[in-house]
């Protein structure tokens, strides 16, 4: 079962990171931080995870899904860097050694590789840190449950402590600390989402915590420039406290996604996009750098006015290429049967089960016989029974005391002997 709307925050990330790489467009860093909402939406279902099993399993369980789609993307791309003179390039961000091969399988620091393939590993550095922060959750959820809001700003207290010191680290060390200090806010946000802390929030502190916060991302952004002006992907404290505002803000609030679920497209481009997440995100960088070798051997290379919704429909065409070609590693990953598409994941129920009535979830688990007795194996009486509504019951569900669902409505089922049918006519003769 799904959390719509976490899912439905992760597929508008991961489409905002995949147009801001295709167009570059530095005012959808502002419109939408993808990292800082894909870091909070793990990092509630990761302490999620924590509360239903112990933290050895929930992190073998993170690693096993996370790795087999880099280590698949290796398999390609490593070989094809090797192919085409990595070994041999002088001067490269990435000097070959087979030490550094090491980190396509446990990418602690950024995988390596030739400046001729950066599309295929620059954006690795995501998988570095969500690796980071897996491997230090269960420390950091338990420091949560005992000084709660504190450990909230800790990190943006970190970025402020580089900033005064000048602290820097070797190139990888540093790298990841960075990153962790950036996105630690909005990873340990979504342990609040999940415990139910930042909901039981007034909402006025939340929202002039996130104008607070939001105005002196803005703030700092004004006199510390990048590249690009308003690019908040090239100034570490202004990204990190844009995207904590927004996160406080976006997990505070969660509406209802009925109305998706009704609109089944929508509803499955989500759930597409959640399934394929991982592939998505290794392989898009790699799309982009194909599209105009493709244009030019399909001699359409001049597009004129058309050029911004072409390369776009190519992105997305090549992008779906490589999630048909290597996006069933994900379902191995996950345990399940490797499909060319991925299968459908419904939503959670409304009423989710900690709001059971205790009766309801208190009660011990029923034999299977009980739960799928078929209904056309019952008596007529009972199939009668089943097809008048009653009240109080949640559809879909047995009722506490054996009853088996029919036409949304469920009954209780008498225990013991069942009396035999008799059947009267008008005048009241058997």
């Amino acid at each position: 079962m799904r959390n719509r709307y976490l899912d439905t925050l992760r597929a508008a990330a991961i489409v905002r990171v995949v147009v801001y790489h295709h167009f570059g467009w530095a005012w959808l860093s502002l419109a939408l931080p993808a990292m800082g909402v894909m870091f909070a939406v793990a990092g509630s279902l990761t302490a999620a995870s924590l509360d239903r099993r112990p933290a050895g399993a929930v992190v073998a369980s993170r690693l096993r899904r996370l790795l087999p789609p880099l280590w698949l993307l290796g398999a390609v791309v490593v070989p094809a860097m090797l192919t085409t003179g990595w070994a041999r390039e002088s001067g490269g961000a990435h000097p070959y050694s087979p030490a550094g091969l090491l980190l396509w399988i446990l990418p602690l620091a950024d995988p390596p590789g030739s400046d001729a393939a950066v599309d295929a590993w620059e954006p690795l550095w995501y998988i570095r840190a969500y690796l980071w922060f897996v491997l230090l959750t269960p420390l950091l959820y338990a420091l949560w449950k005992r000084v709660g809001w504190v450990l909230v700003a800790a990190p943006i207290a970190g970025l402020a402590l580089l900033d005064k010191t000048g602290l820097t680290l070797p190139d990888a060390a540093d790298a990841a600390l960075w990153d962790l200090v950036t996105y630690g806010a909005c990873w340990i946000t979504g342990f609040a989402h999940r415990d139910g802390r930042l909901a039981r929030l007034h909402p006025a502190v939340v929202f002039w915590g996130a104008i607070g916060l939001g105005a002196a991302a803005l703030y700092w952004q004004s006199g510390h420039q990048g590249e690009d002006v308003w690019d908040l992907n090239d100034v570490s404290e202004s990204q990190a406290l844009w995207s904590l505002a927004f996160v406080l803000l976006v997990l505070r609030w969660q509406p209802d996604m009925t109305r998706l679920s009704r609109i089944r497209p929508l509803d499955r481009l989500v759930g597409l996009l959640n399934g394929r997440a991982v592939t998505i995100y290794l392989w898009h960088n790699i799309a982009i750098a194909g599209i105009w070798p493709v244009l030019e051997l399909a001699g359409h290379d001049d597009l004129g006015r058309w050029e911004k919704p072409v390369t776009l429909a190519m992105t997305v065409l090549l992008t779906g290429v490589a999630v048909l070609t290597f996006g069933w590693v994900e379902d191995l990953a996950a345990g399940r049967a490797p499909r060319v598409w991925p299968a459908y994941l419904p939503p959670a129920p409304a009423v989710p089960p900690a709001e059971a009535p205790a009766r309801e979830r208190d009660e011990p688990p029923r034999p299977p016989e009980q739960e799928r007795r078929h209904v056309a194996d019952e008596p007529v009486t009972e199939r009668i029974a089943h097809d008048m509504p009653v009240a109080g019951r949640q559809p879909g569900r047995a009722g506490a005391h054996g009853g088996v669902p029919w036409a949304g409505n469920t009954v209780p089922l008498p225990r013991g002997p069942r009396p035999p049918l008799r059947f009267t006519g008008r005048d009241g003769a058997p």
